[in-house]
């Protein structure tokens, strides 16, 4: 290969080296501006996290609050919300950026494969997030917050008491009442450990949402099967109660929430496959026939 053969193959590289660079650099500035948006609301954006654990509250408001313990923990906190809302609202940027880089290089069939998963993802995550904050949030801050307790005499403190009371010969034989006085336990939860649950609930469902994109890109290239995908149907619905036992909070309801959804996305999953193998089976057909 001669000098001028070789300049011939970095100007093509050259040339999409300036292209991802342009790209990137869009990209980046559509997150920091949307993040910089974020931030300015960011106070108004930790509220409306906060609404589930109001709801689950209840009429029970009197006394309670939210804590920091750290001098640095509310800023921060403000921070990582300001990110991860300007990482949603600007991934249609994002995603767009992507698509005009990868797209001169794809087959007109490859396009019409590639766009309608670009398309389906955000949505998908929007529906598993938005399962997450209208249902499950205030279920799983409802059970965690039944293990409060207003303290004083336990329930056998209370039998002890009525026992002395009716047989008080019995007082020198049984503990008093005020030995087995408990202390309330009452919630103060820290913003940050608010946040970061709250978050791994959004994020958790929203990427179990994503399920059929995937199963649906495997099938399209040939790495799964729809006959494969049903065999495993049981096994499925063992790791979908694995996968939420995990992802969730410790409570049979939040956990239940998540697996069913995913086993009924892996059921569209293989509907989405099986439609992919039979139209691959009639373009085949038309190409034997051809």
């Amino acid at each position: 290969m001669n000098e001028s053969e070789i300049d011939e193959h970095k100007a093509p590289l050259m040339e999409h080296l300036i292209e991802f660079r342009n790209r990137l650099v869009y990209s980046v500035v559509a997150l920091l501006v949307a993040f910089i948006l974020c931030y300015l609301v960011s106070e108004e954006l930790f509220a409306f996290l906060v609404r589930p654990l109001v709801a689950a509250l209840g009429d029970d408001l009197e006394g309670r609050r939210m804590i920091f313990t750290g001098l640095h923990e509310a800023f921060f906190t403000y921070i990582k919300i300001a990110f991860f809302a300007g990482m949603f609202i600007s991934f249609p940027i994002i995603a767009s950026q992507i698509w005009i880089f990868v797209a001169p290089g794809l087959y007109k069939n490859e396009k019409r494969a590639f766009l309608p998963f670009l398309i389906v993802t955000p949505v998908l995550f929007f529906l598993g997030g938005a399962l997450a904050y209208e249902i499950v949030m205030p279920l799983a801050w409802k059970f965690l917050l039944s293990f409060e307790s207003n303290g004083g005499l336990s329930l056998y403190a209370r039998a002890v008491a009525a026992i002395v009371s009716e047989y008080p010969a019995m007082a020198s034989y049984l503990p008093t009442p005020a030995e087995q006085a408990t202390l309330p336990i009452q919630s103060e939860t820290r913003v940050s450990e608010y946040l970061s649950l709250s978050m791994q609930l959004i994020f958790a469902f929203g990427l179990c949402f994503q399920l059929p994109v995937l199963l649906t890109l495997l099938g399209r290239v040939g790495i799964v099967s729809s006959a494969g995908l049903k065999s495993k149907f049981k096994y499925a619905v063992v790791f979908a109660f694995i996968v939420a036992a995990i992802l969730t909070p410790p409570d049979p309801l939040s956990q239940i929430t998540l697996a069913i959804p995913i086993i009924v996305l892996y059921g569209i999953s293989i509907i989405s496959v099986r439609m992919i193998e039979k139209r691959r089976e009639a373009a085949e057909m038309e190409d034997d026939a051809d």
